[in-house]
């Protein structure tokens, strides 16, 4: 650690690389709510957070968990589809509660296709937020529908079933999904979310 006379510790949010300061003054200063993305290993949570001086008070939340229990989703919830979901969850319940405009605050440390398909769903949920179309990749379509899975799980089956078996095991047995359906489940679960949320 440096010891010298000019070295100054930054704050501990920034030392552990949680927090970046400046660019959190930044959406501060423009006084609009904040989609806040957050992602672990099985589960993606989307907020809508209004900025006060007493502490940040969050509008309008959806949890990847909720799929699972409201809308029929049975595959992983930590995968792309499923952020996308969970994201389309939260922009329609913003527009329910006449929110028409936000910002992204992806924070320091993210999972960027995950992140970026729970942004994607926000937006195709209509609410109005700047970005640059560079910001998705090309195919990113057919990455939020899951047709990668399909056609990975569909490569697997073919050429080495065994592999197919172990890699695909918490689709197959614990949760009895069949991973080359996924796009169907994916579009059931996505009709419930536009008539049920």
């Amino acid at each position: 650690m440096a010891r010298g006379p000019r070295y100054r510790r930054p704050f501990r949010r920034r030392f552990d690389g949680k927090t970046d300061y400046h660019k959190r003054l930044k959406l501060l200063k423009s006084r609009k709510l904040r989609i806040v993305i957050r992602t672990s290993n099985n589960h993606v949570s989307v907020q809508i957070i209004q900025s006060k001086l007493g502490g940040d008070e969050v509008l309008i939340s959806a949890f990847s968990k909720e799929l699972i229990s409201k809308y029929g989703w049975a595959a992983n919830t930590g995968n792309i589809p499923a952020s996308y979901l969970t994201g389309y969850l939260a922009g329609l319940r913003a527009k329910k509660n006449d929110i028409q405009e936000a910002i992204f605050d992806l924070g320091m440390l993210y999972n960027r296709n995950r992140v970026l398909a729970a942004c994607k769903g926000v937006i195709d949920a209509g609410i109005n937020i700047p970005y640059n179309e560079e910001f998705f990749p090309d195919n990113i379509e057919e990455r939020i529908k899951g047709t990668h899975i399909e056609s990975y799980a569909k490569k697997l089956k073919s050429e080495d079933s065994e592999k197919y078996e172990q890699i695909f095991s918490g689709y197959l047995k614990t949760k009895n999904v069949n991973p080359l359906k996924i796009s169907q489940i994916f579009s059931d679960s996505k009709k419930k979310i536009e008539n049920n949320a």
